[in-house]
C-alpha cells in the first residue's frame, strides 16, 4: 500500500500481508490453511492500525479516525474501502468475528497520540485493555471457543504479552517519546524519564524490567487454565502463544533486566517449542 492514501488524504504507511507474517508466531504457521489465513488477516489488520498510530505520515489521528470510519462502513455490512478490511471481509463472517475488538485498538492508538506515560501498573492494565485483549478475543473467535471464563483468561494472558513486549522496547518507546514502565515504579528506583536510560540508572532500571516479568510470570499461569479448556488447533495455538510470552520472560531475566541491547532480550525458539510441549502436556492433566 506504499502511496495509498485513507479518505482523509493521509498517506499511510507500507502494510503488506509479508510484513504481518514477520511477526506471525512462529508455532502457529503448523496451523491449517482455513486458520492460519484468518489469523493473517486478523493480524494485517491489527498491524495495519498500529502503523497508522506510530508511522503514518501527516495527521495521525485524522489517518486513525478514517480507518475507524471505514471499520463501522464494514461493521454496518457495506464494502470497506481498506485492503485490508476488504481481505478480513470473509473471515469476519465464516467466524463471526468481534469486530468491536478492532475499534478497541484503533481507540488504543488513539490514546498513543497524546498518553505517553502512565502513573502505575493498574493504569497500564487500563491500556493493555484496548491494546492487547482484543487481540485474544479474536483468536478465541477463530477457533470458535470463546466462553466467557476463556475470555477472561486470554484477557491475562495478552496483557502479559504485552507488558513484557513493553520491557523488550523500552529504548525504542523510549525514542518515539513513550514510557509504558509505570512511573511509581520508576520513581521509586529513584528514576526518572530523563535519567532511566543513562548509565547511572542501570541498576534501578533493571530492578523495574525484572518486577514487570515477575508479575506477567504470574499472569501467565492463566495460559494453563486456558490451554486446559481449549481442544483441537485452537488448543495447539494458544499453547503457542502462551510458550512465546514465557520464553520472553525467560530472555529477559536471563539479560537480568538489561533492554538496553534489544537483541539480548529476544526469546529463543527452542524455548518457545520447550515452553510449548510442557504446556499441552501439563494442561491436558488438569
Amino acid at each position: 500500500m506504499i502511496g495509498a492514501t485513507t479518505p482523509s488524504g493521509v498517506s499511510a504507511p507500507d502494510v503488506t500481508p509479508s510484513a504481518a507474517t514477520e511477526n506471525f508466531p512462529v508455532a502457529l504457521r503448523i496451523l491449517p490453511a482455513r486458520y492460519r489465513h484468518a489469523l493473517l488477516a486478523v493480524y494485517d489488520v491489527a498491524r495495519h492500525i498500529d502503523q497508522l498510530g506510530d508511522a503514518a505520515q501527516g495527521d495521525r489521528v485524522a489517518a486513525l479516525q478514517a480507518f475507524r470510519a471505514d471499520l463501522s462502513t464494514f461493521q454496518a455490512g457495506l464494502r470497506p474501502s481498506d485492503r485490508v478490511l476488504v481481505d478480513l471481509a470473509p473471515y469476519a463472517s465464516e467466524f463471526g468475528l468481534p469486530l468491536d475488538a478492532f475499534d478497541d485498538l484503533i481507540e488504543a492508538n488513539l490514546l498513543d497520540q497524546h498518553v505517553t506515560r502512565y502513573p502505575n501498573f493498574a493504569a497500564l492494565l487500563d491500556y493493555c485493555a484496548l491494546s492487547a485483549h482484543p487481540i485474544g478475543r479474536l483468536v478465541l473467535a477463530v477457533f470458535g471457543q470463546s466462553t466467557a471464563q476463556r475470555i477472561a483468561w486470554s484477557d491475562t494472558v495478552c496483557a502479559a504479552l504485552q507488558i513484557l513486549e513493553h520491557c523488550q522496547d523500552v529504548v525504542e518507546d523510549h525514542r518515539a517519546g513513550r514510557v509504558y514502565l509505570p512511573q511509581d515504579q520508576l520513581y521509586a528506583a529513584g528514576l526518572t524519564d530523563t535519567t532511566m536510560l543513562q548509565p547511572g540508572g542501570t541498576a534501578g532500571l533493571r530492578s523495574v524490567v525484572l518486577a514487570q516479568v515477575a508479575t506477567c510470570r504470574e499472569m501467565l499461569s492463566a495460559g494453563t487454565k486456558l490451554v486446559g479448556e481449549l481442544h483441537g488447533w485452537g488448543r495447539v495455538a494458544v499453547a503457542g502463544y502462551v510458550a512465546g510470552g514465557l520464553a520472553t520472560a525467560d530472555a529477559l531475566d536471563g539479560a537480568g533486566g538489561d533492554v538496553t541491547d534489544p537483541e539480548n532480550v529476544r526469546p529463543r525458539r527452542v524455548t518457545v517449542l520447550r515452553h510449548g510441549i510442557r504446556l499441552l502436556i501439563t494442561s491436558g492433566r488438569r
